[in-house]
């Protein structure tokens, strides 16, 4: 993830040429968005897949960003975006887990009708599953991935993109973590301690903080690890405790990290635990409990609800009916699947199946560029988000506030 000077993201919806976001009635929670606008006349479908957990400990996420796509797609069916066809979600459960998603990557690329997939939520699972759908020639657009290698292989002094069917509507780690290191060496704290869960996306998360708070001249008093599968940290706090750091900076996701925020106050190591977008999310709050007041996470983007095409996402996902929020990822997967829709208006113009359209969907995806929730959606030569906007949220009286919002530079 996973999951980013003041900013001017208070950018319409989606400019008009776009057409996706009508304003007509919105249907509920039905996940198969398969019926075409009155007056349509579609005669071929094409299916947007989308792969996350949607079921497990980060199901929050997962179906936060299903229900997202889904909204998209009907909003698109509504006006016709693409004449002649109808658009179909196609949803797959990976758990969180590398193998389960990429059983669901092979399962959508069998498909001949999926023409693009929103996902992954893991960087972990997101190696699994960029191949697949990269040999079936599908473009997948990930809200949530932040892991560097996936746009820019593991050898970071000679960037290479690895597939050129993977894009993303986030920022990476590469952004997130000096960005965090910078707002605590900022506010005066010089000492720290990292955890990391030894997934991709944690460890990659801290790397990159760590290399930035050194660079700025703060210490990294003790760097731990714990197993994602854990849920007691005694050992960990009590190597740290002794060090005296004044903040410890946490790489995972919130099932380990608000247990960890708990567990360490409890045991008299008093000081704010700070995380990336994978502890970004109302259940942190809930697990780590009222000693949780003071810790921090970054989030890719400026807060939903401060620009009003943010409001505007909101107000219509809430009017669709869904029974879950969008949660830290809607924005983003709104944006994703308008993405490949936007893709799709050039791709599928003229195409006598999806399978033929493949192709297109990539080198149109690659030019694609509106105003959407999360600011301008567009993407450089590696497929990454061309904004680089991230904001600090505090936890404050038991909830989330917004702490800083700013562009990355």
């Amino acid at each position: 993830m996973p999951k980013r000077s003041a900013v001017s993201v208070g950018a319409t919806l989606l400019v008009a040429s776009l057409a996706l976001s009508a304003c007509g009635s919105r249907g509920g929670s039905d996940t198969s968005s398969s019926a075409a606008g009155t007056g349509s006349g579609a005669t071929k479908t094409a299916k947007i897949g989308v792969i996350a957990p949607l079921s497990g400990d980060l199901a929050a996420l997962g179906l936060g960003i299903q229900n997202s796509v889904d909204l998209a797609i009907k909003q698109a069916n509504e006006t016709n975006a693409i004449p002649g066809w109808k658009l179909e979600l196609a949803a797959e459960d990976d758990q969180a887990t590398a193998d389960v998603g990429k059983n669901a990557a092979t399962k959508l690329a069998g498909d001949k009708d999926v023409i693009g997939v929103v996902g992954t939520l893991n960087s972990s699972v997101a190696l699994q599953v960029q191949p697949v759908l990269s040999s079936a020639n599908i473009v997948q657009v990930s809200p949530a991935n932040t892991g560097v290698s996936l746009t820019k292989g593991e050898d970071a002094a000679n960037p290479a993109r690895p597939f050129k069917t993977y894009f993303r509507t986030c920022t990476t780690d590469a952004i997130q973590g000096p960005f965090a290191a910078r707002f605590l060496f900022e506010s005066g704290i010089k000492e720290v301690a990292t955890v990391h869960d030894k997934k991709a996306y944690g460890q990659g998360l801290v790397q990159a903080f760590t290399e930035e708070f050194e660079k700025l001249g703060g210490t990294v008093v003790a760097a731990e690890t714990i197993n994602p599968d854990e849920d007691k940290y005694d050992a960990v706090v009590s190597a740290i405790k002794p060090k005296s750091p004044k903040a410890l900076y946490y790489g995972g996701e919130y099932p380990n990290a608000g247990p960890l925020s708990q567990q360490m106050k409890s045991q008299g190591l008093n000081i704010p635990l700070m995380g990336g977008d994978g502890i970004f999310d109302p259940k942190f709050i809930e697990l780590a409990g009222s000693t949780s007041d003071g810790d921090l996470a970054t989030s890719v983007g400026a807060p939903t609800d401060s620009t009003d095409s943010g409001k505007k996402f909101l107000e219509e996902y809430k009017a669709a009916g869904y029974s879950d929020p969008s949660a830290a990822y809607g924005g983003y997967a709104y944006d994703a699947a308008n993405s490949i829709i936007n893709a799709l208006k050039t791709s599928l113009a003229n195409a006598a199946s999806v399978e033929d359209a493949r192709q297109a969907t990539v080198d149109a995806l690659g030019k694609v560029s509106f105003d959407g929730v999360t600011g301008k959606v567009a993407f450089d030569e590696f497929g990454d988000t061309t904004t680089k906007i991230l904001t600090v949220y505090k936890v404050t009286g038991g909830e989330w506030k917004t702490e800083k919002t700013d562009e990355f530079k």
